[in-house]
């Protein structure tokens, strides 16, 4: 049997010392520590997909919590599935004594084991869903307050009303009328347009 850990940050400026120091204690060998500096989001990373070509039957794959093995649970679930099934490995999540496979190797012990990760992944999905729906609500009472997203218009010259004049009488080109305001045309456009329905609106 072989020992394996696998650890993960989301990027290069993370460090990964803490979840190094909880498996110290389990003296694996540095061939058999895996690390990734990536996010989560799926499983395409260099260093797990090493991992699970040497991961073999009777195997121990230890993880200090289960977001280190991905965030995306469905993915995890699919990932638990192949490693204790197919691959007939164990796995150890020191953060959470019941995912553990190596204890109860009974029927109970795995229906145990699956059912805490079918919990973890169904609270982790709502909470993204929650935390979806207070970000919506929250830009829509901003809006409501006026606040403006997205990159600001550049500001108008204060000569903007001669120069749409000239330019409305064709004795400026749209190319110059830009220019002339250091913005691009697209975004004269929009300034031309918001100018018009101010005119329409106090006509």
């Amino acid at each position: 049997m072989q020992v394996y850990a696998y650890v993960r940050v989301s990027s290069r400026d993370q460090n990964e010392a803490r979840q190094l120091l909880a498996l110290s204690e389990y003296n694996i060998p540095k061939k058999n520590l895996f690390v990734d500096k990536q996010s989560g989001k799926d499983f395409e990373r260099p260093a797990y997909r090493r991992m699970m070509r040497r991961l073999g039957e009777g195997d121990l794959l230890l993880v200090k919590s289960i977001d280190r093995l991905g965030r995306n649970y469905s993915e995890v679930i699919e990932q638990w599935r192949i490693i204790t099934k197919e691959k007939r490995a164990d796995i150890r999540v020191l953060d959470m004594p019941l995912l553990d496979t190596t204890i109860g190797k009974d029927v109970l012990g795995t229906f145990i084991a699956d059912l805490v990760l079918q919990v973890l992944s169904y609270s982790a999905h709502s909470e993204r869903e929650s935390i979806h729906q207070r970000q919506a609500e929250g830009i829509a009472a901003a809006k409501m307050r006026g606040v403006q997203f997205g990159r600001r218009c550049k500001p108008l010259p204060e000569d903007f009303i001669d120069l749409f004049r000239l330019w409305e009488q064709k004795e400026m080109t749209t190319l110059e009328f830009a220019k002339a305001c250091d913005m691009s045309r697209a975004t004269l456009y929009k300034h031309i347009k918001n100018y018009r329905d101010l005119l329409m609106k106090n006509n």
